[in-house]
């Protein structure tokens, strides 16, 4: 379903958004890898940018800045879940093991959100939408297309978000390696643990974007002044991946879908 018409489903990924120092250079680097378009919003919201794909929102970014006493956060994207109310899937979050970073706060008339972290660290975004209810475009090249949770206790992390946001952890038989995150019987992300991963790096949840092709994309993304996290590899039923790092450091994967 490319064009999103309908309401996200609650624990269903609705939003991304990314953190950088360098707003400008960032919707730049974005525009010229998948052809966002963007510009830096008004001083009400922080300038915050919603980047758009065929004149629809996909995506946003915004300048890092302090939370309270701490210095801006390293740049990095965050993956926001949909909630029909975000104030109850914050108490959720605390009574089960997780931090909340950003309390629940209005956004104006377009929704409620807030930022956490789940037990094992991995950080990430709840919304609840009002006028705004998040990507309207997805699952196409240039578009959001997976969210995949990378922890140190799948089992653990399986738990907390089938009680804080109502997702359903399910085997993938034909990849055991995996474990899908269904809502509604729809699967809608995947957690997975971090044996495969560098030691040191922490728990997250990395986005993926779709493009035609995932060589070539590298090859702009280099150009652009990214770098490879994770060289092209195919990746059997799913397509090639790679993963790769924007030139401020914040990590995502790309994958173009076997057909």
């Amino acid at each position: 379903m490319p064009e999103v018409t309908t309401p996200y489903e609650p624990g269903t990924p609705c939003w991304i958004d990314l953190m950088v120092p360098d707003q400008r250079a960032a919707l730049d680097f974005y525009r010229d890898l998948f052809g966002w378009q963007g510009e830096i919003g008004p001083e009400e919201f922080g300038g915050y940018s919603v980047c758009t794909l065929k004149g629809k929102p996909v995506a946003g970014i915004m300048k890092a800045m302090s939370i309270g006493d701490q210095p801006p956060p390293p740049p990095n994207w965050t993956s926001y879940f949909s909630s029909a109310d975000a104030a109850a899937t914050e108490a959720a979050i605390r009574e089960n093991g997780g931090t909340v970073i950003v309390p629940t706060s209005e956004v104006a008339a377009l929704g409620r959100m807030l930022v956490a972290a789940d037990p094992q660290g991995a950080v990430f975004g709840v919304w609840e939408p009002l006028d705004f209810r998040g990507a309207e475009i997805v699952n196409e090249p240039g578009a959001l297309v997976w969210n995949q949770l990378n922890t140190a206790d799948p089992e653990a992390a399986a738990r907390f978000y089938r009680t804080a946001l109502g997702l359903e952890a399910t085997p993938i038989p034909e990849m055991p390696e995996f474990t899908a995150f269904q809502v509604m019987g729809r699967t809608v992300g995947g957690v997975q643990g971090m044996d495969n991963l560098p030691p040191g790096t922490p728990p997250h949840w990395l986005v993926n974007f779709a493009v035609d092709d995932t060589d070539r994309t590298v090859d702009v993304l280099v150009r652009g002044g990214g770098s490879v996290v994770a060289p092209a590899f195919d990746m059997e039923k799913v397509g090639r991946m790679a993963v790769v790092a924007d030139p401020r450091s914040a990590v995502f994967a790309i994958v173009a879908l076997a057909s």
